[in-house]
């Protein structure tokens, strides 16, 4: 059984969607029907078009959606090299491997990072992040953050990060890292100029779909820019309506549409109730092990429980894997050896599925 954050379990509906015959998404009509669908579900998931009015506005105006090819990491890439060029001031927030991997990718796009980093049992920076927007040389094109940072099971509050930066300065462009949240936790999409997504988390579809919401500013500036890279890059997908910019991938749209269909049917707030659920049960569970979460439960994501199991997780895994067919997660980077990933997302946030990682945690601990 599969209960990492990410790949998610895939359940049968969508399997089938993806055995059906090949369509050929540069010649037949029937694939741009299914993207467009595609793409009006995921506004409904974002919560942007959610009185099928074509999109809601917030700060920046209505916000497209559009679905990249290519692994959700390639969202965060194209979201930089699409708004940074040589010389544009980024402000980096960060308290995880993949908020400090926003600064990197800044980096090799020839920004000037700025990084407000708090450590990775820590909540975001705030005071800091006021003290950087402050700052007499306080001068950011961009700001980054994370919603979800699933290396350590953190859901951080970015309302209170947008706030301050709104206030700050309301022309700087704001992007989001919500792969591990969209779908099972409430994004404020409203308020972000590029809000993040991916098909393999609380979608429940293979990996190979990077999703955005992009507000009108956002496209203005990266017009503005004109990105060198073709496929690290949103503006192609802007408008598709003369074809798509490379050959899409038919079978994970096909796939990612039937996921969105199950999720949209379902109905937003009983998915979220039942992420909620799986995650209480799932820590629940947990303490009665004698397990801690590392972020501590009140900071803890609905979708991903991670728990400290000092220099035991490489092996529980493998036992748990080898003994019980339930595969884990251990953390990553530093915390590989001694943190402990349940995904309780997307497909897998059912109180049954976790019950039953949960029974074969207890009998390898």
């Amino acid at each position: 059984m599969l209960m990492t954050p990410g790949p998610t379990a895939v359940p049968e509906p969508v399997r089938e969607a993806m055995s059906r015959e090949l369509i050929n998404p540069d010649v037949d009509p029937e694939f741009r029907a299914i993207y467009d669908r595609v793409t009006e579900r995921l506004a409904t998931v974002y919560g942007i078009d959610a009185d099928g009015s074509g999109g809601e506005a917030g700060p920046g105006g209505a916000r497209d959606v559009v679905v990249l090819g290519g692994e959700g990491i390639l969202g965060l890439e194209a979201a930089v090299a699409s708004l940074v060029e040589p010389g544009t001031e980024v402000l980096c927030l960060a308290n995880g491997l993949y908020g400090e991997g926003f600064a990197d990718f800044v980096e090799s796009y020839g920004g000037d990072p700025t990084v407000v980093a708090a450590g990775h049992d820590e909540p975001l920076p705030l005071d800091a992040l006021d003290e950087a927007l402050a700052a007499d040389d306080a001068d950011f094109d961009v700001a980054t953050m994370v919603h979800c940072e699933t290396p350590t099971g953190a859901l951080n509050d970015v309302d209170a990060a947008l706030d301050r930066i709104e206030a700050a300065d309301a022309e700087v462009l704001t992007v989001v890292d919500a792969v591990s949240s969209l779908g099972g936790v409430s994004v404020p999409t409203e308020r972000i100029d590029v809000c993040l997504g991916a098909s393999q988390k609380c979608f429940s579809a293979p990996p190979g779909l990077a999703t955005a919401a992009v507000s009108e500013r956002a496209w203005a500036a990266m017009a503005a820019r004109d990105p060198h890279s073709l496929y690290a890059n949103f503006l192609p997908f802007r408008d598709v309506s003369d074809g798509f910019p490379y050959t899409h991938l038919t079978t994970e749209v096909v796939a990612l549409d039937a996921a969105l269909g199950l999720l949209v049917d379902e109905g937003l707030d009983a998915v979220r109730e039942r992420h909620e659920a799986a995650a209480a049960r799932c820590r629940e569970r947990g303490a009665a092990l004698g397990l801690e979460t590392v972020p501590g439960p009140e900071r803890s994501s609905p979708t991903v429980t991670a728990f400290e199991t000092p220099g035991r997780a490489e092996t529980l895994q493998e036992r748990l894997r080898e003994d019980h067919d339930v595969l884990l997660a251990t953390g990553l980077g530093d915390g590989a050896a001694d943190v402990l990933r349940v995904g309780h997302m997307g497909h897998n946030a059912r109180i049954e599925r976790v019950d039953e990682a949960m029974d074969a945690l207890a009998a390898v601990l």
